[in-house]
This record gives structure tokens, C-alpha cells and sequence, in this order.
């Protein structure tokens, strides 16, 4: 998801007021009953529901604040690396095995089984059997998204893989926006959750193969 405060385009200092005020004049902008893309109101309606929301905006905050002390971290532990004479391409392989690896592989598992999981709902949505095992499948790969981003932060991204690993951040990013879709669905039968979730994962599987396929460029010798 992208940051809540860049889409509504406020200041993460801003009052209630204020985000209430640019949410609603971006929804005068973009709601396709105006022209505007249904994509764009998804993001918009997603930003207000944490921002719009005092205690959701708190813990929004509090985790912002943690990512930037781990990166602020991470950084110095890069430059540290650096002081001690690791080698550039030392540091790629060695990102690539400890973090990129591991996560292709979990994203795998949250990815390639959901169109027989979906197939197998499919059946008979209102079946509660079968809505359990969809919601076993859920809950199964939330878990896997906390370990991926957990490995996420375990080292920094070399500079030569910059690029690289803000793509992996995207993909991981569309799969978590995904499965909170299709929990949104579990919970209402609203079909255009489940078309979106469905939607965003097929996106997040082209994107992880692209990914696979650069990453072979990357591979040190």
C-alpha cells in the first residue's frame, strides 16, 4: 500500500480536518461517476480508511516511525560493511541469498495456490466448509507476508540492486493489499473485493516473474 499521506497529497502533520477536507475534494476528482479511474478510488478510499480513522492513524504512525529507525539502521550497518572491505559484488550475492532468495520463495507459496484455492470456493462460496479452508489459506499466507517482510529488513539493498529491491517491496506490498482484499470478501461476499484481490495477485505474479527473470542479470558469477 502506498503511504496514506501521499495519497491524500497532506502533510503527516495535518489535523482531521484537513485530511477529511483533500479526501473528499480527491473523490470529486476521481469518482468514475466524474471520469475518474476505479483504480484511483480504491487508493484514495484505502488511504481514508487509515488516515480517516484516529487510533488506525496511530498505529499507522508508530510503524512508519519503526521503518525509518530500521532503515536508519541499516544504512549505518551498510556503512559499516563498507568501512570493513566488503566488496560490492560480495554484498549483492549474499542479499540475493539471504533475503531475495527466501522471499521469491514464500511469495510463491502465497501465490501459485490461490487458483485452486479460489477454484475450489468456487464450488459454493456460501459452503462454510469450504469458506474455512479459504480462510485456512488467508491466514496461512498473512503469516508468510510477516516473515517476507521481516527478511525484507534484515539487510539493507546493496546500491547496485536498488531499483531491484524496491521492485521486490512492490510485489510483496500488492500481495499483503491482495489477501486484505479477499478477507474483506470472507467477511460480506462483496464480489468486487474479491475481483480486485483476485486482480492484484495476478498483477503480483507477472511482477514476481519479471522479477525472477532480472534477477538472472543480477547473478554474480
Amino acid at each position: 500500500m502506498r503511504d496514506p499521506y501521499a495519497e491524500l497529497g497532506v502533510s503527516s502533520h495535518a489535523s482531521a480536518e484537513e485530511i477529511k477536507a483533500a479526501y473528499r475534494q480527491l473523490v470529486k476528482q476521481h469518482h468514475p461517476d466524474a471520469g475518474g479511474d476505479d483504480q484511483r478510488m480504491l487508493a484514495l478510499n484505502a488511504a481514508w480508511e487509515v488516515l480517516g480513522d484516529a487510533e488506525r492513524r496511530r498505529a499507522f504512525d508508530r510503524s512508519r516511525a519503526s521503518q525509518t529507525t530500521a532503515a536508519s539502521q541499516d544504512l549505518s550497518r551498510a556503512r559499516r560493511a563498507q568501512g570493513q572491505g566488503v566488496s560490492a559484488d560480495d554484498a549483492l550475492a549474499e542479499w540475493l541469498r539471504r533475503v531475495y532468495g527466501p522471499i521469491d520463495r514464500l511469495l510463491g507459496e502465497v501465490i501459485n495456490p490461490f487458483p485452486a484455492q479460489l477454484k475450489a470456493l468456487a464450488a459454493d462460496p456460501y459452503d462454510d466448509a469450504l469458506m474455512e479452508a479459504f480462510c485456512a489459506y488467508l491466514e496461512r499466507s498473512v503469516q508468510k507476508l510477516e516473515r517476507v517482510k521481516t527478511l525484507f529488513q534484515t539487510l539493507p539493498t546493496p546500491v547496485s540492486a536498488r531499483g531491484f529491491g524496491l521492485s521486490v517491496y512492490h510485489c510483496f506490498s500488492e500481495v499483503e493489499d491482495a489477501l486484505q482484499e479477499l478477507e474483506r470478501y470472507t467477511m460480506g461476499y462483496v464480489d468486487s473485493y474479491l475481483r480486485d484481490g483476485r486482480e492484484m495477485l495476478r498483477e503480483a505474479k507477472q511482477r514476481r516473474k519479471r522479477l525472477q527473470d532480472e534477477r538472472r542479470r543480477l547473478e554474480i558469477s
